[in-house]
């Protein structure tokens, strides 16, 4: 498979999971967030990690840079608010709204995942030209994608004032 095909896999995949699952992917692109944080705080601790995980209480010996065990730390906060946060999204305009955010998870995902994969295919990937255009819009994808999360956010929040007033609270007369 060519490293622009895997490329496009690895963005594309989670636009269709969190659209088709109506998933709020703006609660989705934080926990992306903040499984990049667990990776470089936790990331160079995964053997003291797993062995506090571990069932045994056992030593496990895992080697720090494992791939697959940075992989797992970054997508496990998004693969659970995923799961958690399936149908949020009700309405055909919050689905629209949601496809910016959506496309921020898919995007920035890519720039984090594909130097965890392993060696050969992060190489051919990296190698590409596609890859080099993805890393010439990096500040544009992480800033211009956390802009329309906050966005989205905020307009989400709820509502206040002359309902409270109306349904909220009863009146002494």
């Amino acid at each position: 498979m060519s490293p622009e095909l895997v490329l496009a896999t690895i963005v594309l995949i989670p636009i269709v999971v969190l659209l088709a699952l109506r998933v709020n992917a703006t609660l989705v692109f934080l926990s992306l967030c903040l499984g990049d944080v667990l990776l470089q705080f936790v990331g160079g601790d995964a053997n003291d990690l797993l062995s506090l995980l571990s069932a045994s209480g056992g030593q496990v010996h895992v080697n720090s840079t494992d791939s697959l065990l940075k992989i797992f730390l970054l997508l496990l906060p998004v693969v659970l608010t995923t799961i958690f946060m399936i149908r949020t999204v009700r309405g055909n305009v919050r689905l629209l709204l949601n496809i910016l955010p959506a496309a921020g998870v898919g995007l920035l995902g890519g720039l984090l995942v594909v130097p965890l994969l392993p060696p050969g295919l992060a190489n051919n990937i990296i190698g590409s030209a596609m890859w080099v255009q993805v890393q010439r819009a990096q500040d544009l994808i992480v800033g211009g994608s956390a802009l329309v999360c906050l966005l989205v956010l905020w307009m989400q929040r709820p509502k206040t004032g002359g309902e409270e007033g109306k349904h909220g609270k009863k009146h002494k007369g």
